[in-house]
Order: C-alpha cells, then structure tokens, then sequence
C-alpha cells in the first residue's frame, strides 16, 4: 500500500453530480468530483467543482476545504456571508447549515472526516 498521495485528478474519472432538486434555489448546478484518496474511518480527499447556481447545504461531517479556482459565497443560516475565492481556505463543523452559491465555477481541494 503506498503511503503518499498525490492529489492529482489526473487518470481519475470524476463523479458526475448535482444538489438534489428540492435543494436548489437557483441555476443548474453541477458537480464533478475526483476523490483522489480516502481511509479508514470516513476520511477522503480530493477535488470538487461546482458550476454556477445556488442550493441548501447541510453538513453533518467535518471538512477542510481550499478554493483553487472560482467565486463562491457561503452563508449560515441566520449567520455570515462569506465570499470566497481562489487562495482561500477553510472549515466547515458538522452542524453547518445555509447555502453555497457558485458564482463563477468553483474547484476546491478536500479533506473530509464523516
């Protein structure tokens, strides 16, 4: 097994996705994603991207994330807004609620802990 991995998509066929329809507040939002790793105990890694549109988002696990290209804006319920962008990194806790909008397609780097 080895024990150093490259993020990299290259040779990976992403997986096709979208918010599921009752979570989209505008757009057609699509995803793909390329899960370059993941390990014992839901953990995964890898690279998302999302093209423009806006929709509900809930999580119930951990995740860091670091935008490599794109704007965003993510927004707590009742809370923040923040705008993100190429450069940026970040956490969401499990518990966060509100909606991610994509204003120019964004692609970020992941780790998740379920």
């Amino acid at each position: 097994m080895k024990q150093f991995i490259k993020i990299d998509f290259d040779g990976i066929d992403p997986e096709h996705g979208a918010p599921k329809p009752e979570r989209v507040i505008s757009g057609d939002p699509q995803f793909r994603t390329w899960n370059c790793d993941e390990a014992e105990g839901g953990i995964y890694a890898g690279i998302w991207e999302a093209t423009p549109g806006k929709w509900r988002i809930a999580y119930d696990e951990w995740e860091y994330c670091h935008i490599l290209s794109g704007r965003s804006i993510i927004t707590e319920d009742g809370g923040e807004v923040h705008h993100v962008e190429a450069g940026d990194s970040f956490t969401l806790r499990p518990g966060f609620r509100g909606t991610w909008e994509v204003l120019e397609t964004t692609r970020k780097e992941y780790v998740i802990r379920l």
